[in-house]
């Protein structure tokens, strides 16, 4: 991320942030918008987030300890005591950088930043990407000055913090931004179908098990038609390629792609997980998809992420268990024989997506950091200051 850091006297933000793509990729692209506007950022994250290059460029890049809550007294205590140590780290940061304001992404990895700044009476604002409060964000929403949501009616939030509400979207890379104006490929009725699995920053095994089988029950002349993209398991790659090359079937695999934008540009229908980054960046594309929500989330909040996009018209949404060869195939075969179905899709789903999220919750952090916002105890319009 070639960017322009400002000097010394200019205010400064920490963004904490876990070190995963889903939170990762969110934090650059509010990092972009806050440094375009004069701010100097550092970024604070978990052991994870040195692998992750965005940052690396100008931005400093502070490593907390922190650990995710699992099941089992001594994972819990592991978990605990990972986190004092983050909070002891994260005091000692905040005390050096002297934050204006810190945004958190959600997350244990986010918490001790977050935490210590309100100790601190720093100004915090916290985001959650997804459909439902997750765990972390509720223990510090109460002493957040602003809570930015990507979807409006979240659930888990309580009445008395809802109004410190604000509905800014979940920031996407400038470089997924940029889809939303562009148009839908052209979809001929006989022409090529291109589609895009993707499987979350592992991949899913399930997509390496159930496409090929389905792609294998196809006639012929459907199966002429497909070119397949897929980010697949490093496990179980080959094995994928190989039951694509049985079936004739023009197919490109990875373990990971770097050109996700590139990639969406010029699918026809997404295949994928719906995690909150996935279906922001897909919705803002304007790509319909098949969604299979992971299914081990207690709150199922990959569920309620693609529910958003299905009532909209602008996706479908396959548990793990209906994810069948069956179910997929007599899908895929709906889209092939009538692929007005897909580019209808395509426009219900862009009508979900915020493609200036990034700017929206830029706006969010001037307002504290400038002061203009004092009243935490009102509504505060993006545009028009308080109510």
């Amino acid at each position: 991320m070639n960017l322009e850091v400002p000097n010394n006297s200019a205010k400064q933000i920490l963004i904490s942030a876990g070190g995963t793509g889903g939170h990762m990729f969110p934090a650059e692209a509010l990092a972009r918008d806050l440094i375009g506007r004069g701010y100097r950022v550092a970024l604070a994250t978990d052991s994870r987030g040195k692998k992750y290059e965005p940052f690396a460029d100008g931005i400093p890049m502070h490593v907390l300890k922190s650990g995710a809550m699992k099941s089992g007294i001594f994972s819990k205590i592991k978990t605990v005591l990972s986190l004092g140590v983050g909070i002891l780290q994260a005091r000692s940061l905040v005390d050096k950088l002297k934050p204006s304001v810190v945004v958190g992404f959600g997350g244990y990895p986010s918490y001790p930043a977050i935490y210590a700044a309100q100790k601190k009476n720093i100004p915090t604002i916290i985001h959650e990407q997804n459909a439902i409060l997750g765990k972390a964000n509720s223990y510090l929403a109460p002493k957040a000055d602003r809570i930015a949501v990507a979807w409006p009616n979240i659930v888990g939030l309580d009445e008395s913090d809802s109004v410190r509400v604000v509905v800014t979207g979940n920031p996407v890379r400038p470089d997924i931004a940029a889809l939303y104006n562009k148009p839908y490929p052209a979809l001929d009725q006989d022409g090529v179908l291109r589609i895009f699995i993707m499987g979350g920053s592992l991949g899913a095994s399930i997509f390496g098990e159930i496409v090929p089988k389905m792609i294998d029950n196809l006639s012929a002349a459907h199966k002429a038609r497909l070119e397949i993209v897929q980010q697949c398991r490093e496990e179980n790659i080959e094995e994928v390629r190989k039951a694509y090359k049985a079936s004739g079937v023009k197919a490109e695999l990875a373990t990971f792609f770097d050109n996700v934008a590139e990639r969406l540009e010029h699918c026809h229908l997404v295949i994928a997980r719906s995690g909150a980054s996935t279906v922001s960046e897909v919705s803002t594309a304007g790509r319909p998809a098949i969604f299979v929500p992971y299914p081990h989330h207690k709150d199922q909040q990959q569920k309620r992420n693609a529910d958003a996009i299905f009532d909209a018209g602008g996706a479908w949404v396959m548990t793990q268990d209906g994810f069948t060869v069956e179910a997929l195939l007599a899908r895929i075969e709906t889209f092939l024989q009538s692929p007005e179905a897909l580019f209808n899709a395509a426009e219900n789903a862009r009508t979900c997506g915020k493609p200036d999220a990034a700017r929206r919750l830029g706006n969010v952090v001037t307002a504290i950091a400038s002061g203009w916002d004092k009243d935490a105890n009102k509504t505060f319009d993006l545009t028009q200051g308080r109510d």
